[in-house]
């Protein structure tokens, strides 16, 4: 391994370049791992866009990676080389904040997070401290499992955090709603897709995904709905998603960046509706959500771009042409 290639971003709004330097070593509780794949989130193109920013350039962007193990650090005992392992946004926490004693390790107040604060997965290799990384279930190859360690992770917590519920609306149907919407069908719950407007094809896959009914994000539903999570990071959504849930009912926001809400009336928000943020996820959502994802089961719907490809990718992305998730493949 004397060489490994990289799609590094060295400033935001500016594309990310194919590089070649020295693959990294395990230190002490890391694990070197293999990508053989690395899904392509919306938030890196946050990250590419400069509406989040990395606290050092360049970075090498990708948090929803899947390789496997070829060298242990000293001390990492948890995987075996050889092992396939899956590796998300959470890098590391403190242990010590009031969070993290406080079971919210999401919250952390040091946290550091794949391909932010750390190099991720649009490479060759890449190290991972073993305590954050998690085994993939089987039945799933690698570019099937990549798009669980995100979208499907944040799609997660973002339901739970949603309430057990029965009529649940998704804004934004694209690689995180088209893994929770699975979820739901699962659990019998009632699924209303919220597309832009116009999005027939993008309709039409989320009622072949099992949703009770789609139509265009300025519609209403025909149904009052319990809860709503948005996925697009579309601030206008709030007050429309607000306006369809009953009394009582949540919002929750499911993105890391968002545009900016507008004012909305009072009356939206009255009847104890519930405005309500996801932020990262803990180690106790990627057990629980890797060892229900074969269950359900969740097939992930993907399109492959080759590494040198990642700026082609995030375009797609950006543009809304993905059904289902990007993923990249060394």
């Amino acid at each position: 391994m004397a060489s490994m290639r990289a799609m590094e971003l060295h400033f935001a709004k500016t594309p990310l370049r194919l590089i070649e330097r020295r693959p990294p070593e395990a230190r002490d509780g890391q694990l070197l791992v293999r990508v053989r794949a690395c899904g392509v989130c919306r938030t890196d193109l946050h990250e590419v866009d400069g509406e989040i920013s990395a606290p050092t350039y360049p970075i090498v962007p990708g948090h929803e990676i899947v390789g496997v193990v070829e060298q242990r650090g000293t001390n990492a005992t948890r995987f075996q080389v050889g092992d396939r392992v899956g590796i998300p946004w959470l890098a590391w926490t403190c242990g010590e904040c009031r969070y993290c004693r406080a079971g919210q390790e999401n919250l952390c107040e040091r946290a550091r997070f794949t391909g932010l604060d750390v190099d991720g997965g649009y490479a060759d290799y890449c190290v991972a401290d073993e305590r954050y990384c998690f085994a993939i279930p089987e039945g799933y190859d690698d570019v099937e499992a990549a798009p669980l360690l995100c979208a499907g992770l944040i799609g997660f917590r973002a339901l739970r955090l949603a309430g057990d519920v029965e009529r649940v609306g998704v804004y934004g149907f694209g690689a995180a709603a088209h893994i929770v919407t699975q979820v739901m069908v699962h659990r019998g719950q009632r699924i209303y897709a919220f597309t832009k407007h116009g999005d027939e094809e993008g309709q039409t896959f989320a009622r072949s995904l099992g949703a009770t009914w789609a139509g265009g994000s300025d519609e209403r539903a025909p149904d009052e709905l319990d809860a709503a999570i948005i996925f697009a990071p579309v601030g206008t959504l709030v007050p429309l998603a607000l306006r369809g849930v009953r009394k009582g009912g949540t919002v929750v926001c499911g993105g890391i960046h968002m545009s900016n809400i507008p004012s909305f009336p009072y009356s939206l928000l009255w009847g104890e509706r519930v405005l309500r943020s996801v932020a990262n996820l803990t180690r106790r959502d990627a057990e629980e959500f890797l060892a229900l994802a074969p269950k359900v089961p969740i097939r992930t719907i993907t399109e492959r771009f080759a590494l040198a490809r990642a700026n082609d990718a995030l375009d797609a992305v950006r543009e809304g042409r993905v059904k289902g998730a990007a993923v990249l493949v060394p």
